[in-house]
């Protein structure tokens, strides 16, 4: 390698810049080594500054690599034993690419000690919101609204500090004359923020402290004034930061004229012509004093945009950066660096593309691969993972901002035995410790409701120990009764119904766990709420919940926020610490330890920056996630932030082109997008769509098509053989099962439903927390009308009961605002039709009242709604409907005959103490009658006018041949029971998944598809 740093030379800036074709990391190890190796010490005399953690971790690697590399030469030149090891530099993190993410640790030069600490960012979070509420009052909102905009408020203020804009530069004449010609919406938003800025000062100046990235200027300012006065004695370079704030720009110029110091920038297109690189706009240098920094038409959204701002922060030229000679070992071909500078032209640059040659356009080793929908996408790209491994030594990485997409490629990954960790880490809340903590946090918020409850003790971590399978036992069992609709809230109703259903030992745990969060009430102390918080937790779980990268995040997490709390004096209602504690572990990420397959490596964007593989797949490539939507500030207008010298919204899309710009200079590369998401269509991003218009006619010829084809083919199974229609056969003693009064309908219409439910004894489960269904809806009213009858039919009484009854099973105040007009009209009409039946001489006998009888060996029973004897003596059977009673024509054929089997259980005997020849058969519907009333009481009885039904002197014999009927066929015969045997009545569908009725209903293997039809 050349001699870059020449001794005796005038110090001149020495700025380099590593093409996206040659592999950043592991060029610049290819250069450095030569430069600084030492005999004895290795590179420990060089400090390394760098952009980020990640790249650390990137730059050791490429270290490692080139070690091994080296060693391997040496050997296979017969020069002795490679290396077994080499002292690296030392790595100091100074700043990320986007201003607006974190900027990592700070650099801390010795000599620094008359700088003010930083502040703690969970404490000015905190205190910034109770500002904002001081400010604002009621219109700040209150909870996690308010939590947020503060967060975000800190947000705008780090961006304007990492920018060098003092507080008073906001109150400077142009920017109230702007603010001034605004909305109001805008005039107060930027008013609140001068405000809260000017308390959250004076507060940090009686404490002696500054915000974070005030101290990081103030490092960067007093390490350029002590290295230019007094140059290190060891090297120093700069390498990958492109951060350009205008304090860590000034410290890049004094590293680039240090004597053996560098500054290497990577993607810096030197190739770029002129015209072109002017076209990008002033940059923060504009031609005229008076002039903006950044002026409308700049060009913020290519990938060149923030490194020209850099380099004019830094007072240089573009002139002045020189080529790095040194490759890396996943080098790209040479002209792929024209192609990827024609790509990304600006506007006015880009109509060169219609007379661009074809060796300028060229991109050998580039695909482009569409997929239907993501989860086809995630499929394809595991398969390109899963090919290229194939390859010895291959080292495949996966680029993308769509965290879905990553997850579904690991998952996908899996079936082969590929352990791919994702290295942008997983947010905290989907993380097993995570999501416990927040599962309590959400039993307290919803007052014990069953999803969260259910979820929270059936959860991995609850539980845990030698009695973990009792304790899923016992969860499960509770888990079935809380099926239906909510309960009262609170633990006294799960205590009660643990207890009746002897749960009582277990459930006695559980509430010593969970009984100090009811104890929280509104406006406590948020160091409190999290305190009881943590202890519930371990109580649920042990020592269990902080082991693992996942639970060591959520202690530093709590230990954090708990801290910031206590100092802030943060009170919050118990109630909204769920969403409060959501938001904030949103922002925490968990990254994996060491580990996985080597070869494997799935980034986000950030952590991909200078990273390189020999194949990489850019995956999610829509508008929307790559480029991302830019966020526009919600405190501070455009106008204002333009005004001050700060890059506009769509200055994040240029970084993301940067991004692509780099992966690009990898030797093999795959571009993937999906045709829609979860939601529907999408369109290809931007990014793609400059790829395709730059190709042209040759686009077809970098299509992949195949890979696609064979995830499709991974899932698509050869067609099933039609599955025949359901005709269970069991034996004669299994057929001997009691039949009820209301199964015998399901037996004549539907055999297989009453093989399913007598005889095999399934239940189908409602979910938990269920909305009210029609059949508990008909409960409530049954139970209402019991007790109103069991209380001596007061009048005037059945209201109160009926409130009494809907309070005691906690309706849903929605659903009983609006069932109550129904409800009670339907109530007064039954109410009438009772007192009215009473005055004539009808006497109620029995209400709810089960009964039964052996009819030719056969065990018939059931219960009944009310048995009514009639003033002629003769008894009617009363059966309630909360909706439309069965037609006279469907009891005519037989398919209703609840009310007739029930007279003959009566006629024989079957409820105790009531006897009697059955002559009413009487259905009374909640439903709207004709005449437009709610409420009324019809037999199906065919007399007067009625054509259908059954003629009443006939009614319980034809009731008994359908009886013996169904009996003969089934449960004493051999008939089989035939799945929809009469597919015309309208069924209760419980079964139907059961039977598979979508896959014979219509005589094809699937269900039918517009494929399917000729």
């Amino acid at each position: 390698m050349p001699d870059l740093f020449a001794a005796g030379e005038e110090p001149s800036p020495s700025v380099y810049s590593i093409a996206a074709h040659r592999g950043f990391a592991d060029a610049l190890v290819a250069g450095l080594v030569p430069r600084y190796a030492d005999a004895d010490l290795g590179l420990a005399r060089l400090t390394l500054l760098l952009p980020s953690r990640r790249t650390v971790r990137t730059v050791t690697e490429a270290f490692v690599r080139y070690a091994g590399e080296q060693g391997m030469g040496a050997e296979a030149a017969g020069g002795g034993r490679a290396p077994t090891g080499m002292l690296l530099p030392r790595m100091a993190v100074v700043g990320d690419l986007d201003l607006d993410e974190a900027l990592g640790p700070l650099l801390d030069p010795l000599g620094a000690a008359d700088i003010p600490p930083a502040c703690d960012p969970t404490r000015r979070w905190l205190r910034l919101a109770h500002y904002l509420r001081h400010v604002e009052g009621d219109a700040a909102g209150k909870g996690p609204a308010l939590l947020r905009r503060a967060f975000e408020l800190g947000s705008t203020m780090d961006r304007l500090l990492v920018e060098g804009i003092a507080p008073i530069d906001l109150l400077s004449e142009e920017v109230v004359a702007i603010v001034g010609d605004l909305s109001k919406h805008w005039e107060d938003n930027t008013r609140s923020f001068l405000k809260v800025q000017q308390f959250w000062i004076a507060e940090l100046a009686g404490r002696g402290e500054i915000d974070a990235p005030e101290r990081r200027n103030r490092l960067f300012a007093h390490a350029a004034e002590s290295w230019a006065a007094n140059p290190p004695e060891f090297p120093i370079v700069a390498a990958g930061v492109t951060s350009a704030s205008p304090a860590l720009a000034r410290l890049l110029r004094v590293v680039s004229e240090l004597r053996d110091g560098a500054v290497i920038l990577p993607d810096l297109d030197l190739g770029l012509d002129p015209e072109v690189w002017e076209e990008l706009g002033s940059a923060g240098k504009p031609a005229e004093p008076e002039d903006p920094p950044f002026g409308r038409h700049d060009a913020v959204t290519h990938p060149q945009y923030h490194l020209k701002l850099l380099l004019n922060r830094m007072g240089l030229s573009r002139t002045d950066v020189r080529p790095w000679h040194r490759s890396g070992m996943a080098a790209s071909p040479p002209e792929r660096k024209a192609a990827i500078s024609n790509l990304f032209l600006p506007p006015r640059a880009s109509a060169a593309w219609v007379s661009l040659p074809a060796d300028k356009r060229r991109l050998s080793d580039v695909r482009l691969m569409e997929s239907v929908h993501p989860g086809e996408e995630a499929q394809a790209i595991a398969l390109l993972i899963r090919e290229a491994l194939e390859t010895p030594e291959r080292r495949v990485a996966l680029v993308t901002p769509d965290r879905g997409l990553a997850a579904r490629v690991v998952s996908h990954l899996e079936r082969w035995g590929i352990t791919a960790d994702d290295t942008a880490g997983q947010p905290l809340p989907q993380t097993a410790a995570g999501r416990l903590f927040l599962l309590l946090a959400e039993v307290l918020a919803e007052q014990g409701a069953p999803v969260p409850l259910i979820a929270l003790l059936t959860h991995p971590l609850a539980g845990s120990g030698e009695g973990r399978a009792r304790w899923l036992e016992s969860a499960r069992r509770l888990d079935l009764e809380l099926r239906g609709p909510r309960p009262a809230a609170g633990l006294a109703p799960l205590a009660a119904l643990a207890k009746e259903n002897r749960l009582g030992t277990w459930w006695e745990k559980v509430e010593a766990c969970l009984s100090p969060l009811f104890e929280l009430y509104a406006a406590e102390p948020l160091e409190k709420a999290l305190g009881v918080l943590t202890e519930a937790a371990e109580a649920l779980c042990g020592e269990n919940l902080w082991t693992g990268a996942d639970g060591r995040a959520l202690s530093a997490f709590i230990e954090e926020l708990r801290a910031g709390a206590s100092a802030a004096g943060t009170l919050v209602d118990a109630r909204d610490i769920h969403a409060v504690l959501r938001d904030a572990m949103d922002r925490t990420s968990v990254r994996p330890p060491w580990g996985g397959h080597p070869r494997v490596s799935i980034y986000g964007l950030l952590e991909a920056r200078m990273s390189r593989a020999d194949l990489v797949i850019c995956g999610g490539l829509t508008e929307g996630v790559w480029p991302a939507s830019p966020s526009q500030d919600s405190l501070l207008p455009p106008a204002v932030l333009r005004a001050l010298g700060v890059p506009g919204a769509d200055f994040r899309i240029g970084l993301a082109a940067h991004d692509l710009a780099a992966a690009l200079g990898a030797p093999e590369v795959v571009l993937s997008w999906a045709q829609r998401d979860e939601g529907g269509p999408v369109i290809p991003s931007r990014f793609v769509l400059r790829v395709k218009a730059m190709l042209g006619d040759q686009v077809g010829r970098h299509l992949e098509r195949e890979i696609p084809r064979l995830a499709r083919l991974i899932d698509d199974a050869p067609r099933a053989a039609p599955h025949p229609r359901p005709q269970p056969m069991p034996s004669a003693e299994q057929r001997r099962v009691a039949v009820s009064v209301t199964g015998l309908d399901r037996l004549r219409g539907d055999p297989y439903q009453f093989y399913a439910s007598a005889v095999l004894k399934l239940r189908s489960l409602d979910s938990l927390d269920a909305e009210p269904s029609a059949a508990w809806r008909g409960e409530i009213a049954h139970l209402i009308m019991q007790k109103w009858h069991e209380a001596g039919e007061p009048r005037e009484g059945l209201h109160a009961i009926a409130h009494k009854v809907l309070d005691d099973e906690s309706a849903h105040p929605l659903m009983r605002a609006l069932w109550w007009p129904r409800l009670s009209a339907a109530l007064e009409t039954f109410e009438g039709l009772v007192l009215a039946g009473k005055e004539e001489g009808r006497e109620v006998l029995g209400v709810e009242k089960w009964g039964r009888m052996d009819y030719r060996d056969v065990t018939i029973l059931g219960r009944t709604d009310r048995l009514d004897r009639k003033a002629d003596g003769t008894i009617a059977v009363v059966d309630y409907k909360t909706g439309q009673p069965p037609s006279g024509t469907r009891v005519e054929e037989g398919f209703a005959l609840q009310l007739g089997v029930t007279g003959l259980i009566v006629e024989a005997g079957g409820f105790e103490g009531i006897a009697g020849d059955v002559t009413g058969f009487e259905y009374w519907s909640m439903a709207k009658a004709k005449d437009g009333s709610i409420g009324y009481m019809n037999e199906p009885v065919r007399e007067g006018r009625k054509k259908s039904g059954l003629l009443r002197e006939e009614f319980l014999d034809r009731t008994r041949e359908y009886l013996d009927d169904a009996l003969n066929r089934w449960i004493l015969g051999n008939e089989p029971f035939t799945a929809r045997l009469n597919p015309d009545l309208d069924l209760y569908s419980d079964y139907d998944q059961l039977m598979r009725l979508d896959e014979w209903i219509t005589g094809l293997g699937k269900p039918a598809r517009k494929e399917d039809t000729p």
